[in-house]
């Protein structure tokens, strides 16, 4: 799907079913290098159980034209007004209240702050492989910026578990961290540092979260070495309405690593 926004085209993967804004809307945010499908079996569940679905594809990564976003506010106002432009919880109707943001590592920040900016339109967020904040170290963001093959290599380590470097993958013969890399090298060139840097910069995320009007579900790898489970308990300490869930043994990579755990977690929280 296809759609007009600030004089760019943006895609977003509906799972597989025509877009309905009738529907309970699902908004589903990827993360840095990453895009919309990271969310594949996700995204497909919710458009084939009775939600309508927007896997997007962020400013400047995959089919989405337009130069990456510097920002997590800037990120956040841009999913309003995708939700606007698509008529996705009509505001002047508040029982059509009905949008779930589910984002993933700068994707959570994302549906975070947009929840903070524009509850009217909010029923829930679930944060997947979360942190706040959300540091970056200065040889990563270095790589990102003059090596990008090294600060791929650098975070494809840290982002799985030690089973999801040699394997694990629940689809015979997929190789997870082979994957990862090919949808971090497939992704524009500058649009790596662009992303790490918006997470590094944002300073805003316990306040967002103290501001939370809806509900909020935390989703946590035992083994992420990107988000650990700590900074992320840390942050569902602040929320008001919140649910926490550890995937044992899953990594930052967790839709890769536990698609169906993900899955689960998700339904039962939205489906709610």
């Amino acid at each position: 799907m296809k759609i007009e926004l600030n004089g760019h085209s943006a895609f977003a993967y509906t799972g597989g079913k025509p877009f309905d804004a009738s529907l309970p809307t699902v908004v589903f945010i990827h993360g840095a290098q990453n895009d919309h499908s990271v969310w594949g079996l996700q995204s497909r569940w919710f458009a084939h159980h009775g939600f309508g679905v927007l896997a997007v594809d962020l400013p400047g990564h995959g089919r989405s034209d337009g130069a990456p976003l510097p920002s997590i506010e800037d990120l956040a106002d841009w999913i309003e007004l995708l939700l606007e432009r698509v008529g996705a919880g009509d505001t002047a109707d508040c029982a059509a209240k009905s949008v779930s943001l589910v984002g993933h590592s700068m994707g959570s920040l994302t549906a975070l702050e947009c929840a903070a900016r524009h509850p009217a339109r909010i029923a829930r967020i679930a944060l997947v492989g979360t942190a706040v904040p959300m540091p970056v170290s200065d040889a990563l963001l270095d790589a990102a910026k003059n090596n990008e093959p090294k600060a791929i290599a650098m975070i494809n380590t840290w982002s799985h578990s030690p089973r999801g470097t040699i394997g694990g993958n629940t689809v015979p013969g997929m190789w997870m961290f082979g994957a990862a890399k090919r949808l971090a090298e497939r992704q524009r060139p500058g649009v790596l540092h662009n992303d790490l840097a918006a997470c590094n910069a944002y300073m805003h995320g316990i306040e967002a979260a103290t501001m939370l009007a809806c509900p909020a579900l935390v989703v946590s790898g035992s083994r992420d070495m990107m988000t650990h489970p700590k900074a992320a308990a840390k942050l569902a300490s602040n929320i008001r309405e919140v649910r926490s869930v550890t995937l044992a043994g899953a990594g930052h990579a967790l839709m890769a690593e536990q698609p169906d755990a993900v899955l689960d977690t998700l339904r039962a929280f939205i489906g709610a």
